[in-house]
């Protein structure tokens, strides 16, 4: 029964290391990608809806974006929506599509941007010390009728060095991302 409370764990953790990464994609390093725009949330009909369920995101080259809504009434939601968004993009809107046009990286922006990546990665070590704490938790209550008080202190031991191994995984994944962010 420990085995299933540290794999769990386990598994909580890999998807917290995953969260990270979709996070870290959305943030802007420099060349336009679609994933930029996954935290969007547009006002479609009443009901905040993902920007990527409305329109064809595509990248015609490597600085800019194009986004071609399925509804031509939704244009101007989506064109609010980018202009709210903490990107820092103006969209141009041509009637029919809105380009983005992704500007070189500023060193302020940059600066910026590290500091934002190391929020999220934060993040991620929280939730991974909080699925620790409850995992820890569970061994402590199996303790109390299933298994000895060693046993109980070898599992969390086990667990510690899961969290110490994931939150490593987290700064390499950080460690990568400010790399390719301070690249000029």
């Amino acid at each position: 029964m420990p085995q299933t409370v540290k794999k769990h764990a386990e598994e909580r953790m890999d998807k917290a290391i995953s969260a990270l990464k979709r996070d870290l994609a959305t943030l802007r390093a420099g060349r336009a990608a679609p994933a930029l725009l996954d935290r969007i949330q547009v006002e479609y009909y009443g009901a905040m809806t993902p920007l990527n369920q409305l329109a064809n995101i595509n990248t015609p080259d490597s600085r800019t974006l194009m986004i071609q809504p399925w509804d031509k009434s939704s244009l101007s939601d989506i064109e609010r929506a980018i202009m709210k968004s903490d990107l820092g993009l103006t969209p141009a809107n041509d009637g029919n599509t809105i380009r983005l046009v992704i500007p070189a990286l500023t060193e302020e922006r940059r600066t910026e941007l590290v500091k934002l990546t190391k929020k999220f990665g934060e993040e991620a070590k929280v939730a991974i010390r909080n699925i620790r704490r409850d995992a820890n938790d569970d061994i402590k209550k199996m303790e109390k009728t299933d298994i000895s008080e060693d046993e109980s202190r070898r599992h969390q031991d086990d667990i510690q060095k899961t969290t110490d191994k994931f939150i490593a995984e987290v700064d390499k994944v950080l460690v990568a991302k400010e790399k390719e962010i301070m690249e000029v």
